[in-house]
């Protein structure tokens, strides 16, 4: 009514009001009545917007990549961004204007002018696997770029989403990709196969060098169990000369023994004849029928024995002799028993 204009912002728009081309109030979240003929309201949005943009670009090789990413951003300071592009809103506060997009269209164009030079820079493959330097080379060229310190904006950060080739290119990639992948499938096969080769190669000279190694011990065994042979062998032969030489030596003592005996019996047997001999002497010269008389038996018998022998020396000169029966019956029947043989008893 009669040009009287009431407006309220909100906490994250930064308000500016102009009276005659002089600023009268300014700040966050304001709320006041103006005089719409002679004023003028700017808006500027405090809060942080994402600026998604995608731009092409040639690498070093002459191959075109697409670069797609966003900005994030802020109003640093909004009294210069308002003195570079118009923020002026209307009585329903509606801006008058769509510098939002110009002002998004400079960031982009900043951030392309940053990156070409050092995609430029790149092979195609080098590009699409530095999506994290290109990141940073957009920060630093915005955070350096003459035309953003004007604006009065603030880069929060930069994400780049994907790089990306032609599709032609794409596909050409993925064949050269494809065909060096199998091919290191096929090296891995290789060497997986080699690999257990080189193991069933191991395996096979552990197993000969464990069948050495028993062989060795078999022959270390077969040694041993030899030389504990030859051992029990001399020992054996060792025992056997040991037990010969005893029995010579009990041989030798026993031949001593018989000769010692022997000696002793010839010496007892000359000692015996001698005495013997000694004893007959007197008696070798003497008549026997002395002798005979000396003895002085008184057996009839002994005394028919000489007289029998007197008539067998005196034979010639005997014509008869008549003996009785009862004379030899006497001497056969009286005769004493001769003992009997014990090998002859049954």
């Amino acid at each position: 009514m009669f040009g009287i204009n009431h407006i309220k912002f909100d906490s994250m728009t930064y308000a500016i009001h102009y009276k005659n081309g002089r600023i009268v109030k300014e700040g966050r979240g304001l709320s006041f009545y103006y005089f719409g003929p002679n004023s003028s309201i700017v808006a500027i949005p405090m809060g942080s917007n994402d600026l998604p943009f995608i731009f092409n670009e040639t690498t070093h090789d002459y191959q075109t990549v697409s670069i797609q990413g966003q900005i994030t951003y802020k109003a640093g300071n909004p009294k210069q961004l308002a003195e570079v592009l118009d923020f002026t809103v209307d009585s329903r506060g509606v801006y008058k204007k769509n510098d939002l997009e110009k002002l998004h269209q400079r960031i982009i164009n900043e951030a392309q002018t940053a990156t070409a030079t050092f995609v430029q820079s790149l092979t195609l493959k080098d590009a699409m696997r530095a999506a994290k330097a290109i990141e940073v080379n957009i920060v630093e060229g915005l955070a350096a770029s003459k035309a953003v310190g004007l604006l009065g904006i603030e880069v929060l950060g930069v994400n780049i989403l994907a790089v990306k080739a032609t599709p032609e290119m794409g596909r050409a990639l993925e064949t050269e990709t494809r065909e060096k992948l199998q091919q290191e499938a096929d090296q891995a096969i290789f060497e997986r196969r080699n690999f257990a080769v080189e193991q069933e190669r191991k395996i096979k000279e552990s197993e000969l060098n464990t069948e050495i190694a028993v062989e060795e011990k078999n022959k270390q065994i077969a040694e041993k169990k030899i030389e504990g042979e030859m051992q029990r062998a001399a020992s054996t032969r060792q025992l056997r000369e040991m037990k010969v030489q005893a029995d010579i030596a009990v041989e030798e003592q026993r031949k001593m023994l018989i000769e010692q005996n022997a000696e002793n019996q010839r010496r007892e047997a000359d000692t015996r004849g001698y005495v013997l001999e000694t004893t007959l002497r007197p008696y070798k010269d003497m008549d026997w029928k002395l002798l005979v008389a000396l003895s002085n038996n008184p057996d009839p018998k002994f005394n028919i024995a000489l007289a029998f022998r007197e008539l067998a020396e005196n034979a010639s000169k005997i014509g008869n002799l008549n003996i009785s029966p009862d004379l030899l019956d006497s001497l056969v029947n009286d005769a004493p028993e001769r003992p009997q043989n014990p090998q002859n008893r049954r």
